[in-house]
């Protein structure tokens, strides 16, 4: 008996596929330099005073949220390059089913991440807000709510204006 194994693709697919060959995407560091400067400062004061571990983690896991296939490169490239693990990097889209993995700190404001990464859904829950608030003091939980508010606008940008993952130029 023979198998006839025809391979088709889906229209929209198709279309989609040649969208992404033929349309024009704008660099927003190049057309608009102030604005790329401003977010850049912002990045880097919400950043100030967090565990550099747990910055890439959350932005790690908001870029899985946003499905954000550049700056997931560049955040778990960046992780490992700060000693975080392959296991914990593997796991942290299942971070709960996972928790062990994770120290209460970093729980506390990988929920808070999917919270405010999925604020449409449920808001931030006062239950979440009050677990972060238990970890960290007013001015690191300003700092961490900073830090992501950034990674959903540059997960955005990355998004909105198809950049490649691998392509990063950073200094």
């Amino acid at each position: 008996m023979t198998t006839n194994t025809t391979h088709t693709t889906h229209p929209a697919h198709d279309a989609t596929a040649e969208q992404h060959a033929t349309v024009h995407r704008l660099d927003l560091a190049s057309a608009a330099p102030k604005v790329f400067k401003a977010l850049i400062g912002f990045d880097v004061a919400s950043r100030a005073g967090l565990d550099p571990i747990l910055v890439e983690l959350v932005q790690t896991r908001a870029s899985q949220i946003n499905g954000c296939a550049y700056c997931l490169f560049m955040h778990t490239k960046d992780a490992r390059k700060r000693g975080e693990s392959e296991e914990r990097l593997y796991l942290l889209a299942t971070w709960r089913e996972a928790a062990h993995f994770y120290t209460a700190k970093e729980q506390a404001a990988l929920a808070l991440t999917e919270a405010v990464t999925l604020i449409s859904h449920d808001g931030v829950p006062d239950d979440v807000y009050a677990r972060a608030a238990e970890h960290f003091d007013d001015a690191e939980l300003a700092q961490l709510l900073g830090l992501i508010l950034t990674i959903n606008t540059w997960n955005r940008i990355a998004l909105t204006s198809r950049k490649v993952p691998g392509t990063d130029q950073r200094q």
